[in-house]
Parts: C-alpha cells; sequence; structure tokens
C-alpha cells in the first residue's frame, strides 16, 4: 500500500489518538484523533516533548522517560494510566509505543498510540464495588445460618458455667470446688474462642490478602461450618501434609468454602457427610487451560447429585433449584468470581443419586513443596 494510503487511513482514525514521536520523544506527526481526545491542535503540539500529556507526578517519577527508553530498548513498550487534555483535565488512557526502524533497520522515531478508556474503568470499578456488595451480603447470609448453631453452643456453655457454680458454692470440698471451677474456666475459653472466630469472619474490613497455612485455614472454617450444620450431618476434613502457605484473602476464602458448605449441607436428605479437603496438584491445562502448581479444595457430599441438564448453569448468577425463599442464586456465582479473581478455577463432579464434589484451585504463591496426601 503506497504511503500517501497510510497517512490518509491514521488521517481517517478518530478514536485513536495515534501520531509519531522521534527517538528523544519530541512529537512529528498528528491524527484528528489526537486532537479529539488530547484537545491540541497540530500546531500546538508537533515540536513538543509527548512528557506534556503526563500528570505532574509521573513527570516528576520519570514515567516518560522510562517508557521512552522501554520501547527504544525492546522495540515496543504499554502503559495505563491518567494523562492530560489541553484544558488539564484528566482521562484514563491505555497507550502504545512501538519503534519505526528505517530500511537499514535504524531507529528513526516511535508510533504512538492512545486510547481513552475513562468509561470502561469506571465501568470496572462499578463492578469492584458490586462484587464487594455480593460478598459483603453473602457473608451476612451465613452469619444468619451460623447464629442458630452458635446460639445453641453458648447455651450448653452458659449451663456448664451456671451448673458448676451452683454446685462451687453448695460444696465445702476444696478439691471439687477446683475441679467445678477447672469446668467453669474452660467452658469460658471455649465460649471465647467461639467470639473470636465469628468476630473475625464478620469483621467488615478492606479485602487484603496475608499468608496463611491451609491447616489453619481449614481448622478455623471447620469451626464456623459445624454451627450450621445438623447432627445428622458429619463434617470431616482433610489435609495434605507439607502444604506451602498461601497468599489469599482469608475472609473471601473462607466465605467461598461455607456457600461450598451450605450447598452440600442442603443436598443430602436426611443422615450424610460433608467432607472438606486440601492437596497441591499440578495442573497441565485439564482444568480450564490452567498450568502450574496449585492448591485444590475439595467440598464432597453424598446427597442428591446435581441434574445433568442443570450443571451447565449452576454458577449463573440467581440461578437456583431451591424453594423460594430458600436461596438466592447468588452463593456459587461468587464462588466462580472468586476463583477467576484469584488466577484459578472451580470445576463440579456429580452423579446423581450420589453425591457431588466442588474443587477449587487456587494458585501457590510461593515455591512448592511436594506433599504426601492422607486418606480421610
Amino acid at each position: 500500500m503506497p504511503a500517501e494510503h497510510y497517512e490518509r487511513l491514521v488521517h481517517a482514525v478518530v478514536d485513536y489518538a495515534i501520531y509519531m514521536l522521534d527517538p528523544e520523544g519530541y512529537v512529528v506527526s498528528w491524527n484528528p484523533g489526537a486532537q479529539r481526545i488530547k484537545g491540541y491542535r497540530a500546531d500546538e503540539v508537533i515540536g513538543r516533548h509527548f512528557s506534556l500529556f503526563f500528570t505532574a507526578q509521573d513527570c516528576a517519577e520519570g514515567r516518560p522517560a522510562m517508557l521512552l527508553n522501554q520501547a527504544l530498548e525492546h522495540g515496543v513498550a504499554q502503559d495505563e494510566g491518567w494523562r492530560l487534555r489541553k484544558d488539564g483535565t484528566p482521562f484514563w488512557a491505555l497507550t502504545a509505543l512501538d519503534v519505526v526502524r528505517d530500511d537499514q533497520g535504524q531507529v528513526i522515531g516511535l508510533a504512538k498510540v492512545t486510547r481513552d478508556i475513562s468509561d470502561r474503568r469506571e465501568s470496572s470499578l462499578q463492578l469492584d464495588a458490586m462484587r464487594a456488595q455480593l460478598f459483603h451480603a453473602q457473608k451476612l447470609e451465613a452469619l444468619g445460618q451460623l447464629t442458630g448453631g452458635l446460639a445453641h453452643d453458648f447455651n450448653n456453655l452458659l449451663t456448664i458455667i451456671l451448673g458448676s457454680a451452683r454446685l462451687a458454692r453448695a460444696s465445702a470440698d476444696p478439691a471439687r470446688v477446683d475441679s467445678l471451677l477447672g469446668h467453669i474456666v474452660e467452658a469460658g475459653q471455649r465460649g471465647a474462642q467461639l467470639t473470636q472466630v465469628l468476630l473475625g469472619f464478620a469483621r467488615h474490613r478492606q479485602l487484603n490478602t496475608a499468608l496463611i497455612a491451609p491447616a489453619e485455614l481449614i481448622a478455623s472454617t471447620c469451626n464456623l461450618i459445624e454451627h450450621a450444620l445438623p447432627e445428622s450431618i458429619a463434617l470431616r476434613a482433610c489435609v495434605a501434609e507439607a502444604l506451602p502457605q498461601m497468599d489469599v484473602d482469608v475472609g473471601q476464602l473462607q466465605m467461598v468454602l461455607l456457600n461450598l458448605v451450605f450447598n452440600a449441607r442442603d443436598a443430602i436428605a436426611e443422615q450424610g457427610c460433608v467432607r472438606l479437603g486440601v492437596s497441591q496438584v499440578v495442573l497441565g491445562g485439564e482444568v480450564e487451560g490452567l498450568h502450574g502448581a496449585f492448591l485444590r479444595f475439595d467440598v464432597e457430599d453424598d446427597g442428591q447429585g446435581i441434574d445433568p441438564e442443570v450443571l451447565p448453569r449452576i454458577f449463573e448468577p440467581f440461578f437456583t433449584t431451591k424453594a423460594f425463599g430458600k436461596g438466592t442464586g447468588l452463593g456459587l456465582s461468587q464462588v466462580y468470581g472468586f476463583a477467576k479473581q484469584s488466577g484459578g478455577a472451580v470445576s463440579v463432579t456429580s452423579t446423581v443419586g450420589q453425591g457431588t464434589c466442588m474443587s477449587l484451585y487456587l494458585p501457590i504463591s510461593s515455591s512448592p513443596i511436594p506433599s504426601s496426601e492422607q486418606r480421610c
């Protein structure tokens, strides 16, 4: 295609700012899209350094020079961040710098492409806010389900404390009194532990990741879960040995595991068992194309299973097979969203009449340690 055709094509584009820089970063060409996005006419900007479009903070930190050097060294540089229009208003830009060479391979300049993606960034921020609201709503729903079991446990602890106190007051035997006081202390400590677990789960805070051992996470989660299961449903935990620590938002992962266990509980008609396990696996693309070392959290039940016709839809928001008022249809969609945000995946295997296994895969950020799985 002749050079003049390329020039006509570039000047026909108005949704992208497309212009040339010399090797020092000075503007040498300017298309109508650049004028529309940045507000400068060609005669106002040609010959000026492209750092003109960066914020004062970016200029002070040397960001324009860094991007220019990166492009000259590697042939290309990409960036996303705030840029300034002629009138001083900021916009969120997605930019690319590509080196241009002559027939002898010498660098003669750089092609600069900028796109205003402020609307897309705003939509992303709104989506993050909605996810945070959904997470908080799911947490409140889970707390509601935990309350009954916790109230029952606290009532038992108070029965022990009050009964032991009355017997101690009526006893003249020092050894007997000492034994009863021991029961009171143990019951009080158990109540304090329950309170701390519940407060740690319920606390409304910014989502932050932290290093935690999988075994510690499972133990803490089981302390919560056991209060939401009826006596007819057993909970079994199985943690592989020598697992590496994981960098994760503990509260959000606990919320995900609670959702999965509540679904497993609801799938069991009367008596049954829910198994919660974690192990280390190495994937080679068999689960949604993931590769590398992952921690796999399995929540398995021996309930009624999932109808194959329903299975493809279980992660859709607001889809539920539960009776009206029994479920929001948001639990599994929140699980799916958490897995994707974390760079992992969630998969399900189910047989009608035999049960279901939900598997959550989360990447391992630290160096993997060989594990020896324990059988439950």
